[in-house]
């Protein structure tokens, strides 16, 4: 059933305008803090290199996880409303509890943050997607512009969260990004309280949600489990080191619950729904180097590049402030394609997503050839980079949000929405292991200046391990990150190359899906 006109704004339904601001705040909120994490680490709270990037890999992939449980509890009992607004509730707390600066509180916040995004990320997105009837050709053009929302959030945010930390102190600049998150639950319920989204997003079964286990019903029992599960996430952000358990935990429940779905569904939503897993492995490879921007990135800019107008945690800012500029562009492209039924699909799309991506990273390595006598390198090339991996961002990242939904089985959407996030959750586990790589130990280089790699950082860059080693420690740390970025830049084209080449078979698995 079509929607209809009165519904609409600007050819949308009216619910995309308060999801998009209700998702631009948390997103201001999230990214605020997330510009903000290594630097204060490092700089505040004095811990290692190594150190951070283990709590901070250790964060963001968990995270990516907890929106699995999120979309399971919102299908089965909570509905996308009340999931979204317990999440926004326990993400506020997160980001004002960082202004305490004890350890208790620390790592307490960001348990709660990563419990908050679990029931606020994958529901938002499922409920852009219910807005939308099966089969309706503004779908990716609502995605991208709902992406613009995250980005214009995830622009604005490291700008002026980094301000208010560089001139008032670091607890400034969290609660700043407390203050979006309360902001994007005010706009959520403001359209709730309009009824702007009908009879869309509502508890699933009533009587399943109002039954009583232990004198309280299900869904206030889930809001109190919630809370009661802040102190384990923590733990587990603290005890960093052990993370790998749970990723083999974690692996071995999507692995069954996704035999047990395959097991329920007729045979095109078995095929689209192995796409969908498909894409989620592309999408984990994408992310894990994608996401040196908040970890290695962020410290390569603070020492090894001459920023103009910026400081390093500014930096997080210029791949969404690309995207503010091309995400219309992009909408307004994949519509102009569909009508002269030349849009690429979406197999071609995650391709060309990942080719876009190793050529930004490339182009970071590239770098190499502005080295001044304080082994820095030209901000052009880390302007340049980001363009060109934000061009690939743009392929795949919003694609993807708007594939998952039309690939699921309907009543797994926020499951199947939870494992698309789940590549997020891998994807920082191993960007933890490659922003490691990064580090500098006296007298050594890392894996990727020998052999084969070696001689790829060598074309790139123009530098040998021998040169490096007869140089400043300023040097060898640029050293060490441009040859990685070289690396997983030549590593992503080749996989990029061969999702393009292999599309076609999994086009036609996709069973009419575009």
């Amino acid at each position: 059933m079509s929607i209809t006109n009165s519904n609409e704004v600007f050819g949308h339904p009216k619910g995309l305008i308060y999801l998009f601001f209700a998702e631009l705040w948390e997103r201001f909120s999230f990214y605020g803090m997330r510009a903000l994490l290594v630097l204060y680490m490092t700089k505040q709270l004095l811990f290692t290199d190594d150190m951070a990037f283990g709590v901070y890999a250790a964060y963001m992939s968990l995270v990516y996880v907890t929106p699995l449980i999120g979309g399971i509890l919102a299908d089965k009992i909570l509905g996308f409303r009340k999931a979204i607004l317990l999440g926004g509730v326990l993400m506020a707390l997160g980001h004002f509890f960082l202004t305490f600066e004890q350890p208790i509180f620390f790592y307490g916040s960001l348990g709660l943050i990563i419990v908050g995004n679990g029931f606020f990320k994958p529901n938002i997105s499922s409920f852009v997607g219910d807005l939308y009837h099966e089969g309706d050709a503004r779908r990716d053009s609502g995605f991208t512009i709902f992406y613009l929302g995250i980005n214009l959030g995830a622009a604005i945010a490291p700008l002026a969260c980094a301000w208010f930390a560089e001139t008032y102190g670091w607890h400034y600049g969290f609660v700043l990004a407390g203050i979006g998150m309360v902001l994007g639950l005010l706009v959520f319920n403001r359209g709730l309280k309009a009824n702007i989204f009908g009879n869309k997003g509502l508890v699933p079964n009533l009587p399943v949600y109002q039954k009583k286990s232990f004198g309280i019903n299900q869904g206030q029992l889930i809001s109190i489990i919630a809370f009661l599960s802040v102190p384990i996430f923590a733990l587990i952000v603290k005890f960093h080191e052990f993370e790998h358990f749970l990723v083999w935990i974690i692996s071995a429940f999507l692995i069954a619950y996704i035999i047990y779905i395959l097991t329920t569904v007729n045979l095109k939503e078995k095929k689209r729904l192995i796409v969908a897993v498909y894409f989620t492995v592309l999408y984990t490879l994408f992310s894990a180097i994608f996401e040196q921007a908040g970890s290695s990135l962020t410290l390569f800019a603070d020492r090894n590049v001459n920023l103009v107008g910026m400081d390093a945690a500014g930096t997080n800012s210029i791949n969404a402030g690309f995207i503010i500029l091309l995400a219309i562009p992009f909408s307004l492209l994949w519509t102009f394609l569909s009508k002269r039924k030349k849009n690429p699909n979406s197999a071609i799309k995650f391709g060309l997503g990942l080719v876009f991506l190793g050529l930004g990273f490339v182009v970071f390595a590239l770098s190499a050839h502005s080295i001044d006598a304080f082994a820095r390198t030209s901000m052009t090339y880390l302007v340049l980079g980001y363009l060109v991996l934000t061009i690939g961002e743009l392929f795949l990242s919003p694609i993807g949000l708007s594939k998952m939904t039309e690939l699921s089985p309907l009543k797994y959407v926020a499951f199947i929405m939870g494992v698309w996030f789940s590549a997020n959750f891998y994807g920082h586990f191993f960007a933890g292991k490659i922003a490691k790589l990064t580090t500098v130990t006296e007298g050594e280089t890392n894996v990727f200046t020998q052999g084969i790699f070696g001689d790829i950082v060598e074309f790139i860059t123009g530098i040998t391990p021998e040169m490096a080693m007869q140089n400043s420690e300023s040097y060898q740390q640029l050293y060490s990150y441009l040859s990685v970025y070289a690396s997983f830049g030549v590593i992503s084209i080749l996989v990029g190359l061969i999702a393009i080449l292999i599309s076609p078979k999994i086009k036609k698995m996709m069973v009419g899906v575009h």
